[in-house]
């Protein structure tokens, strides 16, 4: 409410800054030596003083205070002696003496209580002087914005600007990096000063552009602000790079500036630049008569003036108006500069500009020349204030521009209005007198008293003057105003004011930002302290105004005590209602009311007893001065306030009361579920991670209690849903107490139907209760079901709670309140408990109404509680769905958040959503397809009957066993699937799972194992309509796209692509692509299958003359249905339903697509070169990726010979690469071959399957792979498969070939030759000894075979050649010559 001195930061090391300044300064030795002593008894006096004793604690104690006294004396005066100045935003302080300044930079330090504050330490110290004899006369600190767009008003960086004796203006970084000096005049520099932009608060205001100004005994220097910002930015950013770079820093140009010669002056000593003016045509006219006289001349626009206000002697105060545009800035030594630069670049080609490879000497002399001094441009004065026998001291310019304090050698502070020029004000007894001025905005805290129309914020203005002599600061409020506030401080202060702000802001960069700057500083130097004034708008108001404006300082009083953390309550409450009392406007003592009650830490007896005290005045006052709206909620918030008292000392109470109400045949009710129930508990029962603050245990404070509810016109108490946590909290507040049986219910809901609390609302709050401390319910269900029920009774006898004039005929609204909250929620067991329990209170209630009316409503009964029935049905039914969702996924799986399901989530879902919630769950648990075929089975099983177990037979004690080993997950499973016979039938299931396979595996095509097991869970449906209907949602949803792009990609490389191209073009790698080919050969082969099953005529794998669409289905579609409770489901189609919508596929355009998914697969799984595409004609290549349900043109009778070749050497080279990849796999003839991969044993099936529908001779086809395995050396599986070759001759001749280059290996090429092999064929007859020198054994891949095999080979061959062929007694020889080698051996 009033004036205060704040201190914001503290300087540290004083002690430091003084010797670094006046070190140089020697003292008598004595004096040294004496003060040195006087500071190490000092330092030392606390533990010397405890170890000599008592005697020496005087002496200490003595010299401590001398010392103390000596410190303070000198600490006063050397701090005068210097030249200070801090930047506006208090960031870095100057202080320099004589040739010597030190640097104190802003750092924030932690204490030993946490709290951290804001110091100054010193960041540089050193020498600034660089002329011989010159001392620092003047300084300030300016600080420089951020050009970078997200910068929000902290400045960039701070530039010290220092004057000197000798007329030099150095520029200087924060860490003393010298940027820029230059020499004005041969002067001394008595005063420098800097205007910022500030923005214009209202329109008519001009914008006065930046501006440092530089006061010389006869001479006063502008620089343009803009010129310089850039200026200094360059300079930096050139010092930067040359550091960084180790060159040298290039001289920069010299500055742009006005110089005037103040004339008609005795002396000035201070200076102010006001800024631009533009006179009224009044005083335009007034001025040219008393300069020009009666026939002046007057121009049509008044010219654009500078002011400038000086202080000194002779006049005391002088005004000087510099029109603009006579004075052009002085750049003629700039120009000469350039001049010079550019004679020594045409004379020295490696020095210049850039000041490349410069000769020292050269340097040196141009240092030690002079620049050239400009003369001065003449302004005489306009008028002044005469007093010869005063002089001026100091002038202080306010942010408005329009009024001045003047200091002057007679101890008085004169206020000057510097539009009219004349002295307003004046104060006495002021000697040394240091000025600054506050700028204060006007606070706007209430909304009430905010215009509609938003109006510029005011700004009140206060003078503050420091008198040293008397060591008192002084805030006055302007222009006639009172003194409003007074402080004592020190004698030796220095009171720091800028005026000034960050330079380089313009309109544009200034939106939106918040500059922080102080305006006034005091600095301590006994302490280090500095503080800043603190002056609220309302001082500077008249009496009417400032009540207004008085309260809205209370308000933002209290505002500030609330936030405050280490209050005390007693004090908090005596603050509180003595602010509270003296606000005197109704709406901020409502609003001051409201923050109070909505205080976090306040305590309920502080709240109370305040809003008792405040209610209490309200009553003394005439009813026609009392506000209705602030009574109202003071007499509101006092009844909920003692409501929630009396709550909390019912639940505190020792008294505990547990329910004796008795519920028979309930246990009997709960066996059905007993055993989900556990599985259940222990499901959700698992640690999980929550905050404090959301704890269900934590307390609810009074100010929650009183956000919630409401109090009514009529006195009744509304509660708001804010939000559900907040809901929970106060339910949990009201009634877990009475839950627990630590409350006594009946007084509790006593309370609050006196409170006026509707029922609804409470049975809503009870519920959410209930439902939320779902786990401590079940750990304790025995008590906690007995007190819900008794709960439920005495809110159903309350008034409101079922209306008398209720129709028997219908459904209850009171009951069906319980029943919509248990429909919504997801804890399925608390929601089954509840329904349990309200079912037997409705009951209760419902007979003892028909009791009253003496008569039986049967019908009212009956219809109420078969409502019941279902619903308790339906959540027994979500409580076992539940459980198994709960289930944890095994290690290593998708995994995934756990699903929850409702009534409504199920009913919503349609007749599929719960096939489709277990399907989801199959998914997370990782479930195989056989797997979920074998629980499924056994469900089946065990749904037969005592006749399926007849017909089954076998030992129980088998039976046992294998229930044993059945998991408990496979028991939930088969108990929803009982639960749900209908919904979950196994088509359904494996319909969903696979179409929730093939989903996940569209998310994450890499993983092939997702498509896979989505074509296996196909297979098991064993409704041919659904399989044909999901087969062909599936390949057209989520397969034809990628398997056309994939088939592309491979026709354009023209081979199997590798793992680079695979992810670019169809979203997998190669080894997916492979894996995704064959699950679409399977799935393809499925639609072929199931609809060879619904349409007649039909063989395996053959085209068909007709379309799926016309023909005859021979098998019945299923009907769908669900369970009795369930039929109220609406909600989308089930996966199923759609399947039966979908229609026949078109058989030959499948098998075209089979086809084409064949040769990808082969070729991917065998790294063939192929162009799949090519392998068909133009009618095959139109049919490709088509609806398979459309009727396309196919390609008929007799293929092309040239794409039969292709065809035949494509399946040649795929049967290649089959004996190829088994070669390690079949080492033994007995090792069976695997069901999948490259090695799998049906590749050579698949393959002359391929041949019979290619057009391809499949007697070739065999041939060629025996030839293959006899080649590879694998003689017994060649042999089986050479049992199926039709043309036995060809063959013969084939193996012929290949036993010649076996025995010529063995014989020729061996590096093993015996003597017995070498006299063999000499023996031989010429005709085979030249055929076996002809073969070329390197065409085997295995010739290393025993002879047994080869033997074996040739006999095979005598079998199959006719005696009558050419070839026959060459194949004799042959075995004559094995038979000689076979017995040497």
């Amino acid at each position: 409410m009033s004036c205060s001195l704040l201190e914001f930061c503290r300087l540290q090391e004083l002690k430091t800054v003084r010797d670094l300044l006046f070190k140089s300064q020697e003292s008598d030795p004595e004096d040294e030596r004496s003060h040195t002593e006087n500071e190490l008894s000092w330092d030392t006096s606390d533990w010397e003083s405890t170890w000599d004793g008592d005697a020496k604690e005087e002496e200490s104690t003595t010299a401590t205070k001398q010392v103390e006294d000596r410190d303070t004396e000198q600490s006063g005066p050397w701090m005068q002696e210097c030249v200070l100045s801090l930047s506006p935003c208090s960031d870095l302080l100057v202080v320099a003496h004589k040739h010597k300044a030190v640097f104190l930079s802003a750092k924030w330090l932690t204490d030993g209580s946490g709290k951290e504050e804001m110091t100054l330490a010193t960041t540089w110290s050193g020498t600034l002087s660089t002329e011989e004899g010159e001392s620092v006369s003047s300084v300030i600190c300016v600080p420089l914005a951020s050009q970078k767009r997200s910068s929000t008003g902290r400045p960039d960086w701070t530039c010290v600007v220092v004057g000197f004796t000798s007329g030099y203006v150095r520029f200087y970084t924060e860490n003393g990096v010298l940027l820029l000096a230059q020499l004005l005049q041969e002067d001394k520099v008595l005063r420098l000063k800097c205007r910022t932009y500030e923005i214009p608060r209202h329109p008519g205001v001009t914008e006065q552009p930046e501006e440092l100004s530089i006061l010389y005994p006869a001479a006063l220097v502008t620089i343009d602000g803009f010129s310089l910002f850039q200026s200094l930015r360059a300079c930096r950013n050139q010092v930067a790079r040359a550091a960084a770079a180790g060159s040298d820093v290039i001289q920069p140009p010299p500055l742009a500036y006005k110089k005037w010669a103040l004339q008609e002056m005795d002396s000035i000593v201070d200076h102010s630049s006001v800024g631009i003016m533009t006179l009224c045509v009044f005083d335009q006219m007034k001025n040219a008569s008393i300069l020009g006289g009666f026939h002046a001349s007057v121009k049509g626009n008044p010219p654009a003036m500078s002011q400038y206000v000086t202080v000194g002697a002779g006049p005391y105060t002088g005004f000087y108006y510099a029109v603009e545009g006579s004075s052009q800035p002085l750049l003629s030594h700039v120009a000469m500069a350039v001049a010079s630069k550019l004679t020594s670049a045409l004379f020295n080609a490696a020095s210049g500009w850039l000041g490349w490879n410069k000769n020292k000497n050269e340097d040196e002399a141009v240092q030690k020349q002079k620049p050239k001094v400009e003369p001065a441009t003449p302004l005489g004065i306009r008028f002044g204030l005469p007093d010869s026998r005063r002089h001026g001291e100091s002038i202080c310019l306010s942010p408005c521009n329009t009024l001045a304090g003047v200091t002057d050698d007679f101890g008085r502070v004169t206020l000057l209005d510097l539009v009219r020029g004349i002295a307003i004000r004046m104060w006495k007894g002021y000697r040394d007198a240091q000025l600054g001025w506050l700028q204060v905005p006007e606070e706007r805290v209430d909304r009430e008293f905010s215009p509609s129309v938003a109006r510029p914020k005011r700004h009140a203005l206060f003078l503050v003057i420091y008198a040293p002599r008397r060591g008192i600061l002084e805030v006055w409020a302007m222009q006639q105003g009172p003194r409003v506030g007074a402080f004592t401080v020190g004698k030796h202060c220095r009171l720091l004011y800028a005026g000034y702000r960050l330079m380089g802001v313009n309109s544009v960069t200034s939106q939106g930002w918040q500059l922080h700057t102080q305006q006034v500083c005091l600095l301590d130097p006994t302490t280090g302290a500095l503080r800043t004034v603190n002056v609220p708008f309302h001082l500077a108001l008249s009496d009417k105004k400032s009540e207004r404006a008085k309260d809205m300082h209370l308000m933002k009083k209290i505002t500030t005590l609330l936030r405050s953390r280490d209050i005390k309550p007693d004090v908090l409450e005596n603050e509180a209602r003595s602010v509270l009392l003296d606000i005197k406007h109704p709406a901020i003592k409502k609003q001051a009311l409201e923050s109070l009650l909505s205080a976090k830490d306040a305590p309920v007896s502080c709240l109370t007893n305040v809003t008792r005290a405040l209610s209490e005045t309200l009553k003394q006052q005439p009813p026609e001065e009392v506000d209705g709206a602030l009574h109202q909620l003071c007499s509101s918030q006092l009844k909920l306030l003692q409501l929630y008292v009396d709550i909390q000392e019912l639940h505190s109470a020792e008294e505990s009361q547990a329910s004796s109400d008795s519920l028979e045949g309930f246990e009997e009710e709960l066996s059905r579920v007993a055993s989900t129930l556990q599985s259940y508990a222990q499901l959700t029962s698992k640690p999980s991670v929550s905050f404090a603050q959301d704890s269900p245990d934590s307390p609810l404070s009074a100010q929650a209690f009183l956000s919630q509810i409401e109090c009514t016109v009529d006195g009744e108490l509304k509660i708001n849903e804010k939000s559900n946590a907040e809901w929970k909290k106060l339910g949990n507040f009201l009634f877990w107490g009475c839950l627990c049986g630590k409350s006594p219910i009946h007084k509790v809901c006593g309370t609050l139907q006196q409170a006026g609390i509707s029922p609804q609302q409470l049975l809503s709050l009870l519920l959410s209760v209930w439902l939320q401390r779902e786990k401590e319910v079940l750990q304790n269900s025995a008590v906690t079901v007995r007190q819900l029920h008794t709960l439920l009774l005495s809110l159903s006898d309350m008034k409101g709670a079922i209306e008398d004039s209720w129709d028997p005929q219908s459904v209850s609204p009171w009951w069906q309140q319980v029943r919509s909250t248990c429909i919504q929620t997801n804890n399925a067991a608390a929601a089954l408990l509840a329904a349990l329990v309200t079912h037997r209170a409705a009951k209760a209630s419902i007979a003892a109404r028909a009791d009253s009316k003496l008569q039986s409503e049967w019908e009212a009964v009956s219809l109420e509680l078969e409502q019941w029935v279902v619903c308790v049905r339906q959540l027994e039914d979500v409580l076992v769905l539940q459980t198994l969702l709960l289930v944890p996924p095994p290690q290593g799986a998708a995994g995934g958040a756990a699903a929850h399901c409702s009534i409504k989530v199920l009913l919503e879902g349609g007749t599929g959503g719960i096939a489709d919630s277990v399907s989801k769950w199959v998914f997370r648990q990782n479930m195989a397809p056989e797997k979920l075929r074998e629980i499924v089975l056994k469900r089946n099983a065990d749904d037969s009957g005592e006749e399926a177990e007849q017909k089954a037979g076998g030992d129980p004690e088998e039976k046992g066993r294998s229930q044993a080993d059945t998991d408990s997950t496979a028991e939930l499973l088969t108990a929803v699937c009982l639960r749900f016979p209908q919904s979950l039938s196994p088509d359904l299931l494996f319909a969903h799972s696979s179409w929730e396979y093939v989903v996940q595996w569209n998310k994450d095509p890499e993983e092939g194992r997702y498509l896979s097991w989505a074509v296996e869970h196909l297979k098991l449906i064993s409704s041919p309509h659904i399989q044909l209907g999901i087969s062909t949602m599936m390949w057209s949803t989520f397969i034809v796209k990628r398997f056309s792009t994939a088939a592309f990609l491979m026709e354009k490389v023209g081979k199997a692509p590798k793992d680079r191209l695979c992810r670019r073009d169809v979203g997998m790698g190669d080894k997916a692509m492979t894996s995704f080919l064959g699950s679409c050969v399977q799935l393809l082969q499925i639609l072929m299958e199931v609809t060879e099953v619904l349409f007649r005529d039909q063989g395996h794998l053959s085209f068909i003359r007709f379309y799926a669409d016309s023909a005859v289905e021979e098998v019945s579609a299923p009907e769908l249905s669900v369970e009795e409770v369930w039929c109220g489901a609406d909600g989308p189609a089930s996966i199923a339903e759609l399947a039966l919508d979908q229609r026949g596929v078109h058989f030959p355009l499948v098998q075209h697509h089979f086809l084409l998914a064949s040769l990808l697969h082969v070729a991917m799984t065998f790294s063939l070169r192929v162009k799949p595409l090519s392998l068909f004609d133009s009618k095959g290549k139109n049919a490709f990726f088509r609806d398979l349900t459309t009727i396309q043109l196919m390609p008929s009778g007799d293929m092309d010979p040239g794409l039969i070749s292709l065809r035949q050497e494509f399946l040649m080279r795929a049967l290649v690469g089959w004996v190829q990849a088994i070669d390690d796999v079949a080492s033994t003839p007995s090792t069976p071959l695997p069901a999948t991969g490259p090695t799998a044993d049906w590749w050579p099936s698949l393959c002359l399957e391929l041949g019979v529908l290619l057009q391809v001779n499949p007697d070739i086809l065999q041939r060629h792979l025996v030839c293959e395995l006899y080649n590879q050396g694998l003689d017994v599986r060649a042999e089986e498969m050479m049992l199926e070759v039709e043309d036995k001759d060809v063959l013969g001749s084939q193996l012929l070939v290949l036993t010649g280059q076996r025995l010529c290996y063995s014989l020729l090429h061996s590096q093993s030759q015996t003597q017995a092999a070498m006299e063999l064929l000499a023996r031989l007859p010429p005709t085979l000894c030249t055929w076996l020198k002809a073969m070329d054994p390197s065409e085997l891949r295995c010739p290393m075979v025993p002879l047994a095999q080869t033997s074996r080979l040739v006999g095979r061959l005598i079998e199959m050649l006719p005696e009558n062929h050419a070839q026959y007694s060459l194949a004799l020889h042959l075995l004559e010559a094995v038979d000689v080698l076979t017995t040497e051996d």
